[in-house]
């Protein structure tokens, strides 16, 4: 009795001063139920803007009441709102496929509450940043502005980078969707799920059946391989193509260069800029991961030691942007031009007007099959004689995988040769930037009807340490249109263009050079593409019987975007 006393005296002093409506239930156009918090300055009855979190992640004992409370000492009421089916709603999981439609809803009720002025601000990271740009579908008159953080871009980013279906949302699948809040205990468990993607490595079973593996079915997985392409159904969830347009509200994003699904934040703002130049959006980046970039930053970054000064308050720049926006403050000092970027290596802050101008030129490196030492040689010059290098890469053999793309650490002493190919640059001889995602196009020839291939781009420092810069992996049959497949013609010369790599800003150190890596994806961590032109998800090491024969030919080259 007296523990339960003492929780609830401290439950109350912790609350006094904020008017806390815990069991808020919202209802949706179609009838569903949305469960919310509101939280407003105790004894304070004045209309104010309103800052919205809207999230599939039910942490109510804390961060969520915290981060409420956080925006009425800020001035404003703070609501958080639970995607349909958490919390007290009675209705489905389904993550990403309603908060569209919800988002408008639960905007459309706030704005007619007595507390609000008519001005409604969201904010959040990683599946609130998406949840912001689903808003964004159709903007509700009182959305005034948003503010994601690492935003997710469902159908490419994740479950799905570039058309290859990669494993950590599989796992996430049950932690947000087995309950009405979360399920911490599978979410922990990565012994299960390393465990099943092991076992689905080792024995070549189809990627459909990874649920049959773990014993427990996935429907929510199951959904989602089911549209390989980037069809109406992940076309209906977040704005596309002209529904950028109609996007009038200032943003401000946040994003990291080493954050697995920067291609989808990004990608929200290029097209942004795209159909509506006009829009005040504002980029805030630099080397951060995932979860780094929604703090502010993180000192250590997969054991490399980040520049001091690209460690900021995020909390305060986003208030500050508020303030700005909905009680005509001041903008934020941080925000020289539209995209804010830190140069890794040079410790300082740097501005452009947009991502296509954050450099003034490329640096246009071909493939060619010259040897340098132990790799070949990436030349500015395109090779007079057209030739090739031959892979083989036999998809039945699980003693070794292909094309080690992933930057962790970021400085390693050495680099993977058993595999793919190698080729370096002559010596940086004038102070060079790295700035922007780097693209290319690459002519290629293979024996089958697909594949899935991996870039990734490394500094050579002088002291002969590898930095890793950025990566691509995607599938060949979407790298025209990620909306449909297009087979390869097997043994026929294909041209397979790439642009949506990771964007990084690296200051080069004089007498580095650049190493690009080019394989086949070959490993445990996302789908196996065997190259039979069914659907990947189908196939099994039962399609692997004849090996893949590729011909990389001397002609593809890779651009580099540098600021000289």
């Amino acid at each position: 009795m007296f523990c339960q006393q003492t929780i609830a005296a401290t439950l109350e002093a912790a609350h006094k001063g904020y008017d806390i409506q815990d069991s808020v239930m919202i209802r949706t156009r179609d009838g569903a139920t949305i469960s919310a918090i509101v939280v407003r300055k105790k004894g304070d009855t004045t209309p104010k803007p309103v800052i919205l979190q809207f999230t599939i992640y039910v942490r109510d004992k804390g961060r969520d009441i915290r981060t409420t409370k956080e925006s009425v000492d800020h001035g404003y009421v703070g609501v958080i709102a639970y995607t349909r089916g958490k919390r007290f709603s009675q209705d489905e999981i389904f993550p990403y496929e309603n908060d569209g439609n919800d988002a408008y809803d639960v905007i459309d009720w706030i704005s007619q509450q007595k507390w609000c002025n008519g001005s409604v601000g969201m904010y959040g990271g990683s599946y609130n940043g998406f949840t912001q740009w689903a808003a964004c579908k159709t903007v509700h008159p009182a959305l005034k502005t948003i503010v994601p953080y690492v935003a997710n871009r469902p159908g490419q980013g994740l479950p799905v980078e570039n058309n290859i279906f990669v494993n950590p949302n599989y796992e996430w699948a049950f932690y947000v969707g087995n309950n009405k809040y979360l399920d911490t205990l599978v979410g922990d468990d990565r012994q299960r799920f390393r465990k099943m993607q092991n076992k689905w490595w080792e024995t070549g079973v189809a990627y459909n059946r990874l649920d049959s593996i773990d014993g427990t079915p996935n429907k929510w997985f199951q959904r989602w391989i089911s549209h390989p392409s980037f069809d109406k159904y992940w076309q209906s969830m977040t704005p596309y193509k002209k529904d950028f347009a109609q996007i009038k509200i200032p943003v401000l994003a946040f994003d990291g260069y080493y954050n697995d699904g920067q291609s989808s934040g990004l990608y929200y703002l290029r097209e942004l800029q795209k159909y509506s130049p006009e829009t005040p959006a504002y980029l805030i980046i630099g080397p951060y991961g995932h979860f780094g970039a929604q703090r502010g930053g993180e000192p250590i970054l997969y054991d490399y030691k980040v520049d001091s000064i690209a460690l900021f308050d995020i909390t305060k720049i986003t208030y500050q942007w508020f303030d700005y926006v909905l009680k005509n403050g001041t903008k934020p000092a941080m925000l020289k031009d539209r995209i804010n970027y830190e140069v890794v290596g040079a410790n300082e802050w740097r501005s452009a007007p947009s991502i296509d101008k954050m450099h003034n030129g490329f640096l246009t490196l071909y493939l060619t099959d010259k040897k340098s030492g132990n790799f070949y040689t990436a030349s500015s010059k395109k090779p007079t004689k057209k030739n090739y290098l031959s892979q083989e890469v036999d998809f039945t053999d699980r003693e070794s995988s292909n094309n080690d793309y992933y930057p962790e650490p970021l400085i390693r002493k050495e680099v993977d040769t058993s595999n793919g190919f190698l080729f370096i640059s002559d010596p940086i001889t004038e102070p060079t930037i790295i700035n922007g995602s780097f693209l290319g196009q690459i002519k290629a020839s293979i024996n089958k009807k697909d594949m899935d291939i991996g870039v990734t781009l490394y500094e050579v420092m002088p002291n002969g340490e590898y930095f890793h810069l950025s990566y691509f992996i995607g599938r060949a049959s979407y790298a025209t249109d990620i909306t449909k497949r297009k087979l390869l013609s097997p043994n026929v010369i294909e041209t397979i263009p790439f642009s949506n790599s990771h964007l990084v800003s690296k200051q080069l150190s004089k007498g580095s050079r650049l190493l690009i890596s080019i394989n086949v994806n070959k490993n445990p961590f996302s789908q196996l593409n065997y190259g039979t032109g069914k659907e990947v998800s189908t196939e099994s090491i039962k399609d692997a019987k004849e090996p893949l024969k590729v011909k990389w030919y001397n002609d593809s080259y890779v651009k580099i975007p540098v600021w000289r």
